[in-house]
């Protein structure tokens, strides 16, 4: 009990229970942790009389997808853009931005346009998004998936993760709610789910199958909760995954469509590493969904789908400008009505986020001033992200113990791990789980912050943990391999 209880209005025992029940485990304990040694390491503490020199010299964050703080570099097109609707005097003198500065005339006509249709980045623009940029992303959609889009049905969001949290808001009603949601799962949604008071329903991937969907394990999870008084109404599907980085086949999108229109679900496609496919191609759910609506039209003619996208990973990486949008097909007009409503409460996205968004959906074009460059800088950070990718998984191959799924798509990799019993009861000493321990004791090691598989949820009896790799360069792999022995070696029966 807090020690102030009786002094304060506030305490933690009189705050909400759900946000105290919520849990999100990729910003835990261990990121703490972590930050808490890079800030000793920038302050000179490595070495000071009181603390314990650490083994390491910097922090890698492989516990989150945020690329620019692992020094991804800006496109630069989109920064260019970018400084001139934030500060339009700049266009004062076109010239210097051209000759000293290296801006193409492509960059300059962007930035006029943008600031024609929302003013100033400095303004509020319109709850749902401005006009002009849900047009433009309603034209990226058509092209991608060969049918039309109502910019209507467009949202723009302070990413992808505000767009979900509205979703929930609307779809939970009551606490018998239910979510079926992908195990493992990104924790946006457990959290979200435990703070609306909803209940989530776990449905496992197949990790023999390279974590693909199994539709009789969905089918099995709808049935057992609707047994136990659980109302499910929707659907969550990560593709490509995260943590997994699995990227689904057109069959499994199928599947959940099929099995959501007899059951009555809508979907939510969260699709924000959609751009981050190795191994195939991203199946958008809006293009199978339309695919299926020719096939079956009164099947599939009330399906609510709602499809999310972002700025922050993909080859874009701008996490902290906080752009996303989502797109709702097959919503009644009245609830459509009550989600604008739900986001006016907060007026509008981050309209500099809201751009953003625009110049990932269309960026330059072959012919265009600014394209050689923006293909070489978004060819570059894809082998980049696909050579480091690789890297990993080779040495989790030759790790003892560890088993990995050949590199798909996202930002990650989800090995399972059996570490020996001697750890698994000096986790238990120290009130952990087995894979929370490893993961505490390969930062303490090498200051390489990681995720344990229990963060995300994991089969009973299994241990996971989830990387990035997004940190630059390959040594820090060999820090964990050489790690991973050590621990090994000191915990063997």
């Amino acid at each position: 009990m807090s020690s102030t209880t009786g002094l304060r209005s506030l305490n933690i025992n009189n705050i909400n229970p759900h946000i105290k029940e919520a849990k999100y485990a990729v910003r835990g304990e261990l990121a703490t942790r972590a930050e808490a040694y890079r800030a000793r390491l920038a302050e000179g503490h490595s070495k000071s009389s009181q603390d314990k020199p650490l083994p390491f010299d910097k922090v890698i964050a492989a516990n989150i997808g945020n690329p620019q703080q692992l020094q991804q570099k800006p496109i630069t097109f989109f920064r260019q853009v970018l400084s001139i609707l934030e500060y339009p005097p700049l266009l004062e003198n076109e010239k210097a931005l051209k000759d000293g500065f290296g801006y193409k005339q492509d960059v300059i006509d962007r930035a006029k346009w943008l600031l024609s249709e929302v003013q100033s980045v400095g303004a509020y623009s319109q709850s749902q998004g401005a006009p002009a940029i849900r047009r433009s992303i309603a034209q990226f959609l058509e092209r991608r998936d060969g049918y039309p889009a109502e910019p209507e049905n467009i949202f723009l969001s302070a990413g992808a993760s505000a767009g979900v949290n509205t979703l929930l808001n609307i779809i939970c009603a009551k606490p018998e709610t239910g979510i079926l949601v992908p195990i493992p799962q990104y924790p946006l949604y457990t959290a979200t789910l435990a703070v609306l008071n909803a209940r989530c329903v776990p449905y496992f991937l197949e990790e023999g199958k390279a974590w693909g969907t199994d539709i009789g394990a969905i089918r099995e999870a709808h049935k057992k909760a609707k047994s136990e008084g659980t109302d499910v109404r929707a659907i969550v599907v990560i593709n490509p995954g995260n943590p997994t980085g699995a990227s689904l086949s057109t069959e499994d999108v199928r599947s959940v469509l099929e099995f959501a229109a007899e059951e009555r679900l809508v979907v939510l496609a969260d699709e924000v590493y959609q751009t981050n496919v190795f191994i195939g191609k991203f199946t958008a759910f809006k293009k199978v969904l339309r695919d299926l609506q020719k096939e079956d039209p009164k099947k599939y003619e009330n399906l609510e789908l709602a499809s999310l996208n972002s700025v922050s990973k993909g080859m874009v990486g701008e996490c902290g400008h906080r752009g996303g949008y989502y797109e709702f097909v097959g919503f009644d007009p009245e609830v459509a009505a009550q989600i604008y409503k739900l986001v006016s409460i907060t007026l509008c996205s981050p309209v500099i986020g809201q751009c953003l968004v625009e110049l990932m959906v269309n960026p330059p074009k072959d012919g265009d001033p600014s394209y050689p460059l923006y293909k070489q800088e978004y060819d570059d950070i894809s082998h980049g992200l696909h050579k480091r990718a690789l890297a990993l998984f080779d040495a989790f191959k030759q790790m003892e113990g560890v088993e990995c799924q050949e590199p798909q798509g996202s930002m990650y990799l989800f090995p399972s791990i059996t570490i020996p019993k001697k750890a698994v009861e000096q986790a238990k000493r120290e009130n952990r789980q087995p894979d929370e321990f490893y993961c505490f004791k390969l930062l303490d090691a090498t200051g390489i912050c990681i995720v344990p598989g229990s963060g995300f949820g994991q089969k009973e009896g299994t241990l996971h943990f989830r990387t990035t790799f997004l940190a630059p360069g390959t040594e820090w792999v060999g820090k964990i391999t050489k790690f991973h022995e050590e621990f090994m070696a000191e915990f063997r029966d």
